[in-house]
Parts: C-alpha cells; sequence; structure tokens
C-alpha cells in the first residue's frame, strides 16, 4: 500500500495516517532499545518477528472476546489498527519476580508470586516511565476509578490468555506489559489492549532451563535476539520449524 504521512515514530514503531478515517498502519522497526534506550543497537529481522508475534496474540484476543486494536497484517513489517486515544500508562502483570520488582523488593529472580501482580507506570521516557499507585492516577485523572476496573480486569484476561498459550509451548510467562487505549462508539468509550504484545514487552522462559527467549537477550548479552525470537515464533506454529531466522525480509501483501 501506498506509505502514508507519519504521525508517530518511538523506539520500536512508526506510526502512519491509515487508509480510512479511525485506521492507523503501525509498521514495526528492527531498532533494538534498552535502560531507556541507553543501550541501543539495529537487529536485523526483528521487527518483521515482532509484527508476526504480535499479529497472531492479538489475534488470539480478539477471538476469545479480549478487544483490541488490531484489525490485519498488511505485511511483513505493518498492520493496520483502530486509532486510539492512549491511555498515558504501561499496565504489568508480574507472574514470578523479575527485573525492576527484584531490584525494589529484594525477591529472587524466578520467585513464583503468590497471585498475579499488577503494577502501573506512567508513560514518560524523560522521567523512565515511574511506578505509579491508583491514587496518582485517579488524583491526575489519567483514568477514572471505571476505566481502573476495566483496565484490571483486560489485564488479567490477557494475562489468563497468554499464560495458557507460552505454558503450551513450553514457555513460562514471567511478566509483561501492555497499554491501553479508549475508543469511542457516539457518547460511549471503551477500553481495548492496544501497542503491541511481542517479545519486547514480555519475559518469556523456557520452562525446563530457564533460558531467556524475550528482550533480555539485548538487555544482558545473552546471545542472538533474533535466535530467541524466532524460537518462540516457530514453537508457536508462526514460523514452520524448518524456516530460518528473518533477516531483511522481503515485503509482501
Amino acid at each position: 500500500m501506498a506509505r502514508r504521512k507519519k504521525i508517530y515514530e518511538g523506539k520500536a514503531k512508526i506510526l502512519y495516517e491509515g487508509p480510512e478515517p479511525g485506521t492507523i498502519v503501525q509498521y514495526f522497526k528492527d531498532d533494538a532499545t534498552a535502560f531507556n534506550a541507553q543501550k541501543k543497537d539495529v537487529i536485523d529481522g526483528k521487527g518483521a518477528l515482532n509484527n508476526l508475534l504480535s499479529e497472531y496474540f492479538m489475534s488470539g484476543l480478539n477471538q476469545i472476546g479480549v478487544p483490541t486494536h488490531f484489525i490485519k497484517r498488511l505485511n511483513m513489517r505493518e498492520q493496520l489498527v483502530r486509532q486510539v486515544e492512549i491511555i498515558p500508562l504501561e499496565v504489568i502483570v508480574r507472574n514470578y519476580a523479575a527485573g525492576t520488582m527484584s531490584k525494589r523488593l529484594g525477591i529472587e529472580e524466578g520467585t513464583q508470586l503468590p497471585r498475579p501482580i499488577v503494577e502501573y507506570c506512567y508513560k514518560d521516557d524523560s522521567l523512565g516511565d515511574p511506578l505509579v499507585t491508583e491514587e496518582h492516577i485517579a488524583a491526575f485523572g489519567w483514568a477514572t476509578q471505571q476505566d481502573m476496573d476495566d483496565i484490571l480486569s483486560l489485564a488479567l484476561r490477557v494475562n489468563d490468555f497468554m499464560s495458557g498459550v507460552m505454558y503450551g509451548v513450553g514457555i513460562k510467562l514471567v511478566d509483561f506489559k501492555i497499554e491501553i487505549g479508549r475508543v469511542y462508539d457516539g457518547d460511549f468509550q471503551r477500553l481495548i489492549v492496544a501497542d503491541e504484545i511481542s517479545p519486547d514487552s514480555c519475559r518469556l522462559w523456557d520452562i525446563e532451563t530457564g533460558r531467556h527467549l524475550d528482550k533480555d537477550v539485548f538487555r544482558r548479552d545473552l546471545g542472538s535476539l533474533t535466535d530467541a525470537y524466532t524460537e518462540v515464533a516457530m514453537r508457536l506454529g508462526v514460523m514452520p520449524k524448518t524456516s530460518t531466522p528473518v533477516t531483511k525480509p522481503t515485503l509482501i501483501n
């Protein structure tokens, strides 16, 4: 499809004006960043893999009645999504202690939590996406109490779906983050899952070995990020097991 006006460029994606009102074309870049973009690199094929995997997860959520902004994949790097008003929060669901939670609370990485814990971070790169409470969210008007109830429900439903899917292919869903957007139907608004769901936004560990299959491979210099993401895609059947890692893919319709 013809390239349209650029709306926004972030660390991992570019958003373009969509072909119809209320739509956006989401382009997945090969850029990899960590530690609030203090560490950067370009990983051949990463964007194509994340596009395929996010399509897989978003389509699965749509099929079980969890609404998302995903409409369809256009080619190896682009997907058509519904335009939403993003709530300025990262919604993090943790099943096991890892990353910043382990550092904050002194809990050994890999410790199973007594129940899924949902955390919220204020989306602001210049501040390092600080952890916030529901009191902050209400006080500053980022979301209403009804919104927060809906966000919690969506986050836990995504967790149930993702945990089951990943367990079925021998992968432990340690944690993940999602973004939530508002869409309006006349005078009524509803909340839907937006942005992406991919190994960039999840911690995924092999159940047998504990091997990382997510962006921690890049953060911690644990090997090839492309190989890790390709393995996730192969286990899920998104790519055939005989495939080689996706590098410099040709755009196809």
